[in-house]
Formats: structure tokens, C-alpha cells, sequence
């Protein structure tokens, strides 16, 4: 059993060193999980003097005032033999054996925390005690409630301190040890009152009174410590602390204890009570109740630890990993990030994920709606092609067939399809830029660097602007390649004139009739159409290759070689996470750590069980 209560030991050490104090935050809490016994109390109300007859030794701060102003995590840790020794967890590597000593680090680590104002903190203290005279047990001593700030406070300071051992014992793992002295009304019993608030039932206090001693002649706690006057679920238990006489003549804490229990064991009045009363009896009880407790919140702690330990987890997964220190690391990372992107627009281009196959749109529906579109046969008009033809034999006519009229006619034909291939390039652009965007959004490591973002988006960009720039040169050089070099076997395949020429005594404005001019048109418009749909499949494959093709086998090439030029500083540039993200992703590790450490060291307990 003394091993649950070593196993929350370590646990509420980790929650401080890790830094879940049980405050509210957006992280969520191991600490708040925990059983624990709180002491609460009044000023004067004889708390520090009930803590210190527990452990056997003068370690706590005293003075006039608010003297706690910390939470002070007390763990009690029984040892066989040896020497009696203490530890503060902000010291790890220091042993304090003069008690003295003890209690100037309580006030100097409280100083460190809230300054000399006086003003209260809510991150704990903690300090470890080994002896053979204590039992395992754990406390957490809060600073006395009172009712008026001293002179170097804030008047805010009364509240300050209600909300924090209100904060403290509404918890529902929190045991309360609420502290009374037997002089004064317990009705005004500061402790009381407030336990009562948040247990009115009261399963969750013990009732200590103090004083018991100091109170008028004539007048006895029986009452109360019986349960009649307020009844609590647990026994209420006395205590006879030293006087403030005994503790400047610094009478030994084992002589007080011994006293305390002579007190009881011979006034008729608690005689029939001695057996349940004293600090003794208090520390025996509190270790083993907490004991008990500690056992039943096992398995549900196991449970809550198990679903936050993946929630975290899920969470530091989706904040992504944290950036490297070193150029290297930095480079690496940039270069990941910039693969997943780069898979990621792969994916987008090959059907995996939606977009590629508008692509595909632009060859099947709007590249051939845009050839049919052009208008040849205002081209080929008979006024157009008699001009063309006429022109084009100069100052002295064709003999055979006007081959320098039929040039310009493909020509003048031909060079309206650039129009519909540079539409198709342009098309084939504006649909990977967007695929890059999208991309770009879809990667989720780019949202954690707003500056990455925007140059990988940029690079992507320029790299797509210069293949753009590629293929529309190898796309309309296509059309122009048609231009410059005609299809002989077409031409050679076409019936001939019977006249091989025709009849050299007609006039030669004979051949410039409507028929010859019509069937002009008629070829170089059949002519036109052939080189047209041919056209329309190798402007597809030309595109593709300049521009799909190239986009998914080196995008970011140019980004690649500019990337391994740039300094540590630069690196760093680009990954300007933001500062909120950066410092929820170190919180949610610490808590990990603190999640996984604990869940170790239940399973560690569990086995030797």
C-alpha cells in the first residue's frame, strides 16, 4: 500500500516540474486527478503547528501575517534508520539535514515566485522529508485564510487567497483537512466554513481542532470532537500543539508528542477519546484513508491517462514536428514539407484526388470546339482566294498550277490555329496553378509556415509559367512546322486537269474563272482540315509533355537549387511558425511527457503488485 502513495508522490513532482499546477487551462490536467489532503485553515488557527507535530519537526516559516503564500506539497516518506534529511524539488540535487534551513528555502523559493510583495502564487512548492519518524502520507499546506490584508498587500489579497483553496478543494479527489482551534466558536471557524461550501455532507473532511488546551476553564470540546456540535463523516481528532513559549525554548518535537498524549490520556474530560487523539493518530489516519483513496481512483486514472495520452497525441500529430535548430535540420524539414506537397499536386494530376482531369477537358472539348470555331470559309471565300491567287502570281501568271497562291492560301489558313493553341495552353496553365493552390492548402505542414507557404507557392508558380512559356513555343511551332513544309502526297493524289495545264490558246484570265477559283478553295480547305485534325492530336501531346509531363517530374527543381544556397538565417525565415502554435506544441510535449510518465510508473506499481 505505501506504494500508491510513493506512485502519486512522483506524480504530482512530475505535474510540477512539467507544469501542470491544476490551474485552468487549455491543457489538460493530471494533477486535478489526484488524490490529495489539502490542510486549510485560519490564521492563528494553529495549522503550521498541526503540520509540524505530524512530521516531528520545525521546518515551516513563521510571523505575523500571511506566512503561506504558496501551496506547499509536504510528502512524508518513512525511512527504516538514518539520519532525517529533506529535499525541494527545485534543488533536486541538494539534501538539507538542518531543518533551519528548510524553512528559509520555503520563504526564499516563495520570494523567487511572488517577489517581496506579499502576494500569493499558486504554484506549489515541493518538499520531501524522509525519517523514520513520519508515515507515508502527502499534504498540501495552503495559506491561511484571513479576513483583512496587512500593510504591503492588495486588498485583493483576501479573495486572492479564498479562490485559491476554493480551487484546491473542490476538486473532487481533494481530501480536506480543515483546521479549527477548539478557543473560538467553530459557527466562525474559517475552515469550516468553506469546507462546508464545497462538501456540505461532509465525506470528503476531517476535522482537526486545535487548541484544546488555551480553551477557558470550565469548558471542553467533547462536543465537537464526538460529532454533535458538526458532524462530519470521518471522526473529528484533537490535537495539543506547543505552545508559542515551547517553540521559542525549541522543545523538542518527539517531548511535545509524548506531552500531547499524556494530555489526553489523563483528562477525565477526552479520557474515553485519547485513543483517536493527537497528531500521532492524525498522521496514521490521514496515511491510511489516503491509502484507500488512492487505490479506488486507480483504475479510472489508468483510463483517463490511456484517452489522453492518444488525444494528445493526435493533437501534436496534426501541429506537425517542431523545427530543427541546426541548417541541416532545417533543409531536411523544408525539403519533407515540400515532397508531401509535391505528392500531394502528383496525386491531384493522376485522379487520386479531384482536378486532373479537367486537363483532359480542355483536349477533348474546348481545344476541338475552338478549331471548329475558325472561320476557313471566310478565308477561302472566292474574292479571298482570287486576290491571294492573283497576288501571289505576281507580274506574270502561273503556267501550270498557281503553287505560290495555293502556299498562301494554307498559310493564311493555318496561322488562325495558334489562336486555338495558345487558348489550349493557357487553359492547360490556369488548371495546374489552380491544382497548385489547392495543393498547397492541402498540405498541412505549409499551414504551420505562412512564409514556406507562399515560396514554394511562388516557385511552383514560376516553374509553371516557365513551362507554360515552353510549350506554347513547341505547340505553335507545330502549327508553324505545317506551315513550312506541305503534305506533297496529298496534292499528287488529286484528279488533274485534262489539259495537263490547260489550252494555251484560251486567255489566261480564263483560269481565274469561278469554277477553276472554287475548286482551289475546295482543296486547300480539305488540305486545311487534314492538317487540322492531325493538329488537334499532337497540340494535347505537345502540352502534356511541356507542361503536365514536366510539372510532376521537376516543379520545384528550381526552388531545390536555390534552396541548398541559402544560409541558416534564411532557412529559419521560412519557417516563421507562428509563435502561439509553437508554444501550444511544446505544452502539449510537456504534458506528454508528464501523461507517459505516469502511466509508467502506474504499470510499474501495478506489476510489483
Amino acid at each position: 500500500m505505501e506504494n500508491l502513495i510513493s506512485l502519486v508522490n512522483k506524480i504530482q513532482r512530475a505535474c510540477t516540474a512539467l507544469g501542470d499546477h491544476g490551474e485552468e487551462s487549455a491543457l489538460p490536467t493530471l494533477w486535478d486527478e489526484l488524490p490529495a489532503i489539502a490542510v486549510v485553515g485560519g490564521q492563528s488557527s494553529g495549522k503550521s503547528s498541526v503540520l509540524e507535530s505530524v512530521v516531528g519537526k520545525d521546518f515551516l516559516p513563521r510571523g505575523s501575517g500571511i506566512v503561506t503564500r504558496r501551496p506547499l506539497v509536504l510528502q512524508l516518506h518513512r525511512i527504516d534508520e538514518g539520519r532525517e534529511y529533506a529535499e525541494f524539488l527545485h534543488l533536486p540535487r541538494k539534501r538539507f539535514t538542518d531543518f533551519a534551513a528548510v524553512r528559509q528555502e520555503i520563504s526564499d523559493e516563495t520570494d523567487r515566485e511572488t517577489g517581496r510583495s506579499k502576494q500569493v502564487s499558486t504554484v506549489p512548492i515541493h518538499l520531501s522529508i524522509y525519517s523514520p519518524n513520519v508515515v507515508n502520507l502527502t499534504l498540501i499546506d495552503l495559506p491561511g485564510l484571513t479576513k483583512v490584508a496587512i500593510d504591503g498587500q492588495h486588498e485583493s489579497i483576501v479573495q486572492d487567497i479564498e479562490n485559491m483553496v476554493r480551487s484546491f478543494i473542490e476538486k473532487p479527489n481533494c481530501i480536506i483537512l480543515a483546521i479549527s482551534p477548539a478557543n473560538q466558536d467553530l459557527a466562525t471557524s474559517d475552515a469550516i466554513k468553506i469546507s462546508r461550501e464545497v462538501d456540505p455532507r461532509g465525506e470528503r473532511t476531517f476535522g482537526v481542532l486545535t487548541k484544546i488546551d488555551l480553551m477557558d476553564k470550565g469548558t471542553d470540546a467533547v462536543d465537537i470532537l464526538e460529532g454533535k456540535s458538526y458532524k462530519l463523516q470521518f471522526p473529528w481528532i484533537g490535537v495539543v500543539n506547543r505552545s508559542q513559549a515551547d517553540i521559542n525554548k525549541s522543545v523538542d518535537m518527539i517531548a511535545a508528542r509524548r506531552r500531547e498524549r499524556e494530555y489526553f490520556s489523563n483528562s477525565p474530560e477526552y479520557k474515553h477519546l485519547a485513543h483517536r487523539m493527537g497528531s500521532e493518530h492524525l498522521g496514521k489516519m490521514l496515511s491510511k484513508h489516503l491509502e484507500t483513496v488512492i487505490k479506488s481512483r486507480i483504475p479510472g486514472l489508468q483510463s483517463l491517462i490511456s484517452k489522453t495520452i492518444t488525444e494528445l497525441e493526435s493533437e501534436l500529430s496534426r501541429l506537425g514536428k517542431p523545427i530543427a535548430s541546426d541548417a541541416g535540420g532545417k533543409l531536411y524539414m523544408i525539403m519533407e514539407i515540400c515532397r508531401c506537397f509535391d505528392q500531394i499536386f502528383k496525386e491531384h494530376l493522376d485522379g487520386v484526388r479531384p482536378g486532373g482531369d479537367k486537363v483532359y477537358n480542355v483536349f477533348d472539348t474546348q481545344l476541338p470546339a475552338a478549331l471548329k470555331r475558325l472561320q476557313f470559309d471566310k478565308q477561302l471565300s472566292m474574292e479571298n482566294v482570287r486576290k491571294i491567287i492573283t497576288e501571289a502570281d505576281g507580274y506574270q501568271p502561273h503556267l501550270i498550277a498557281p503553287e505560290q497562291g495555293y502556299r498562301r492560301l494554307i498559310e493564311s489558313s493555318l496561322v488562325t490555329v495558334r489562336g486555338p493553341a495558345e487558348a489550349a495552353v493557357d487553359a492547360v496553365h490556369a488548371i495546374l496553378k489552380d491544382l497548385v493552390h489547392k495543393a498547397v492548402n492541402e498540405t498541412m505542414e505549409l499551414k504551420q509556415y505562412p512564409s514556406l507557404r507562399v515560396e514554394v507557392t511562388n516557385a511552383a508558380c514560376e516553374s509553371l509559367d516557365r513551362m507554360k512559356d515552353e510549350s506554347k513555343r513547341a505547340t505553335l511551332q507545330l502549327v508553324d512546322m505545317e506551315s513550312g513544309y506541305l503534305t506533297v502526297e496529298f496534292f499528287r493524289k488529286l484528279p488533274q486537269d485534262i489539259e495537263k495545264g490547260g489550252n494555251p490558246t484560251h486567255s489566261i484570265f480564263d483560269r481565274y474563272n469561278d469554277a477553276y477559283l472554287r475548286r482551289i478553295g475546295t482543296t486547300v480547305l480539305s488540305y486545311v482540315n487534314m492538317v487540322v485534325a492531325s493538329l488537334r492530336n499532337s497540340i494535347p501531346k505537345s502540352i502534356v509533355y511541356c507542361q503536365v509531363r514536366a510539372a510532376k517530374r521537376s516543379l520545384l527543381d528550381y526552388f531545390f537549387a536555390d534552396l541548398g544556397k541559402k544560409e541558416t538565417k534564411q532557412l529559419g525565415s521560412m519557417l516563421d511558425e507562428d509563435p502561439a502554435i509553437m508554444q501550444r506544441r511544446a505544452n502539449l510535449a510537456q504534458r506528454l511527457e508528464l501523461y507517459r510518465s505516469a502511466q509508467s510508473e502506474i504499470e510499474a506499481v501495478a506489476w510489483a503488485k
